[in-house]
């Protein structure tokens, strides 16, 4: 229960914040601070603070206007305080994180009367390792390493030594952190890659830069904190890695997800494993080529020198294995030549995420192979590591230690990547659980065919129960669109979230009565393509001149169509959203709304989310058709497969629940503010002629409807 200290503490923080910002208080921000504070405070643990209850788990579905960003914090920070746990805050995009970062807890730390320290948390491949930079400055001289794997990757070198001059003298006289994303110009890839390092690459304490380091440095910051800022993609990478390895351990963590109907796609991400086989065979052949010169390096080292001696042997099984490889996923994606002329890419998917039997027993074959490889390199790279600590004599020279762990750390991770893929490749499903997908995808990779083998689960469901939800001592999952169809069920499937947890959603503070919801007489049935498009057509020409109007296409063919139909006078009001960079379009939009002129924005489906215009920059949203997606990529094809072979309807479970949120969160650009008012028009009759219809529309918020021209009651 909420002791009565805690609570005063929470409510004398929400008062001073409201007097210090003159804000107004509003009854949905007010319940989303109870609702978190109770569930919190609530959760039971042993005398180690380890957490032994199971209702641990908050998720609430707040609109736009609610104030979300403050309540959760409001109510979070104290009792993570009080129970010696870590606030984690993490968002789905930059724009949230940088104002939760720079608004929202500088606001909160001011007017709250609460002492607490805050930091943003990245992962180390988004910081220069200064080793790697130094390396850079003195020409790659120190590692013979680069000329093996890197220098292939390296372009425009001149451009990438003046690039490490700059960063040095930045980073050396103070002037830059360190890290990527406040370098004021873009960094090419190929040259950041030369200049950063991944976990296995690192050398940490050992390094003889570990001092100035950039990472640790932050690492450092992040250890004092009480609230860390980080994205959705670091929190899964963390927990990929077992946990505590960038972030707290998640037993010493409340986490708040931030826009969490993000989540379940970007855990499908992280949790598929790929594999090309060509990139494959070239850094076995640059590896082969390089052996005499790792023996000269490394075999004055007794153990080094006998695992060296297994490299060749592992090569030469791997290379005909992943020959046979290639031409077999030509054969299965029936394309024994490769690509057509023209053809830039082609996926080839198999039925149920089944794979043959002979891609299963050559999957067999390279887990082995991949497995004992991983091993071998994983050994050397242990005793590379304990070569750079000056109180371990494993007898190699640091410098040579130093000079090659950064290349059989690299080796290692692929090695790695590629036995995950081939173990979901040659594994059978589990009975009665959701498959893998598994696919292939032939592409062309600068002139030169290169095939793909990829496997992903269906659902993040299960590994999410198990590393976020199960080991986490406390979470929060928050956005304006969480349910579908006005349920929670959707989303509890996809994120593994159980029927336990605490679920609400909370009143919005807009009076949705200030907008009208129609489905005009010219709606028509877009499976009528020609009709659909001209009936567009018509309704463009017809809209008012002052007018600041979004209209929302599902396809590009038809957002072109459309424009390229419209008359001349028309057509200049237009700014479509495939011609201009999102943020000049938005910009010329609200210089043309400013100067009393009307405007006409054409996007597509990211304009329905993230886009905000308040108040006479948006009066109208136009949606052209009703937001279904089709399951055509393979991980929804495998699962609609699935639901299927098991007498469900993929249509009414996948795409119409999916189709609410969307059409949720397109008719939400229109109302941002309190005083915003305006016209939401649908032109798709299938609303009110499919059975589905009064679903998604029930779904929606309570707008006035006017259907045919005619007012209806909410």
């Amino acid at each position: 229960m909420l002791d009565e200290v805690l609570k005063g503490e929470i409510q004398t923080a929400y008062r001073r914040v409201l007097e210090g910002l003159d804000l107004t208080p509003r009854y949905g921000q007010r319940l989303m601070i109870a609702e978190i504070a109770r569930t919190l405070a609530g959760i039971e643990s042993d005398e180690a603070g380890r957490r032994t209850s199971d209702e641990h788990v908050c998720v609430l579905e707040a609109g736009t206007g609610t104030g979300k960003t403050l309540a959760y914090l409001l109510a979070a920070l104290p009792v993570a305080k009080a129970r010696g746990k870590r606030l984690v805050i993490a968002t789905a995009t930059v724009a949230l994180q940088e104002q939760v970062l720079h608004q929202d807890l500088p606001a909160l730390k001011a007017h709250s009367g609460l002492d607490f320290d805050f930091a943003l948390a990245k992962g180390r491949g988004r910081y220069i390792c200064v080793a790697r930079l130094d390396q850079a400055l003195d020409g790659g001289e120190e590692n013979p390493t680069l000329s093996l794997f890197e220098q292939s990757l390296a372009s425009g070198g001149d451009a990438f030594q003046a690039l490490a001059q700059s960063l040095g003298e930045a980073y050396g006289n103070g002037r830059w952190e360190g890290d990527r994303d406040s370098w004021p110009e873009a960094i090419d890839d190929s040259h950041w890659r030369r200049l950063t390092v991944d976990h296995r690459q690192c050398t940490n304490r050992r390094c003889g830069h570990f001092g100035a380091c950039a990472f640790f440095r932050s690492r450092r910051h992040l250890d004092s904190a009480d609230v860390i800022v980080a994205n959705h993609d670091l929190v899964l990478a963390d927990l990929a890695l077992g946990g505590g390895v960038v972030l707290p351990a998640p037993g010493d963590c409340i986490y708040v997800f931030d826009e969490g109907h993000h989540l379940p796609d970007k855990a499908l991400q992280h949790f598929t494993h790929r594999f090309a086989v060509g990139g494959a065979l070239r850094w076995l052949r640059t590896l082969k080529k390089s052996l005499t010169e790792l023996n000269t390096a490394l075999a004055v080292q007794p153990t080094l020198a006998r695992l060296l001696v297994g490299l060749p042997q592992a090569i030469d099984a791997l290379e005909p294995r992943l020959g046979e490889a290639f031409a077999l996923g030509h054969q299965l994606a029936e394309r024994p030549q490769g690509l057509a002329d023209g053809e830039e890419s082609r996926h080839h998917r198999f039925e149920m995420g089944r794979a043959p039997e002979a891609l299963r027993e050559l999957a067999a074959a390279l887990v082995v192979i991949f497995a004992e490889l991983a091993r071998t390199l994983e050994s050397m790279g242990d005793i590379l590591r304990e070569s750079l600590d000056p109180d371990k004599h494993t007898g190699l020279p640091r410098e040579q230690a130093e000079a090659w762990l950064p290349l059989v750390a690299l080796l290692h991770g692929r090695a790695l990547e590629a036995h995950a893929l081939w173990l979901a490749f040659g594994e059978q499903d589990e009975p009665g659980e959701p498959p893998r997908a598994r696919w292939l995808t032939l592409e062309r990779f600068g002139g030169d065919p290169e095939l793909t083998f990829s496997a992903s689960p269906v659902s993040a469901a299960h590994t999410l129960a198990r590393t976020l939800w199960g080991s986490s001592f406390g979470a929060v999952v928050t956005s304006a669109t969480l349910t579908a169809l006005g349920r929670f069920e959707r989303l509890q499937e996809r994120a593994g979230l159980a029927n336990r947890y605490r679920y609400q959603r909370l009143p919005s503070p807009f009076d949705y009565s200030r907008a009208v919801l129609s489905v005009p007489r010219e709606a028509v049935d877009p499976a009528d393509r020609e009709g659909h498009e001209r009936a567009i057509v018509d309704f463009v020409e017809a809209l008012g001149e002052q007018e600041a109007v979004l209209m929302l296409f599902s396809s590009r063919a038809q957002l072109r169509g459309v424009e390229k139909a419209l008359s001349a006078p028309r057509r200049e009001r237009v700014l479509a959203q495939d011609r201009l960079p999102k943020r000049e379009l938005i910009t010329r939009h609200r210089a043309r709304v400013d100067a009393g002129e009307g405007s006409i924005i054409f996007g597509l489906a990211s304009f329905a989310e993230g886009i905000d215009l308040p108040g006479d920059y948006l009066t109208h949203v136009v949606i052209t058709r009703l937001p279904f997606s089709v399951p055509d990529d393979p991980v929804g094809a495998t699962l609609a497969e699935w639901i299927e072979s098991r007498g469900g309807n993929p249509f009414m479970r996948i795409s119409v629940p999916d189709a609410s949120i969307k059409l949720v969160q397109a008719c939400g650009r229109l109302i941002r503010k309190e005083a915003d008012a305006g016209r939401i028009t649908l032109l798709d009759r299938r609303v009110l002629t499919r059975r589905y219809g009064r679903a998604l529309l029930d779904a929606l918020p309570p707008f006035v409807r006017e259907i045919d021209g005619v007012r209806q009651d909410a």
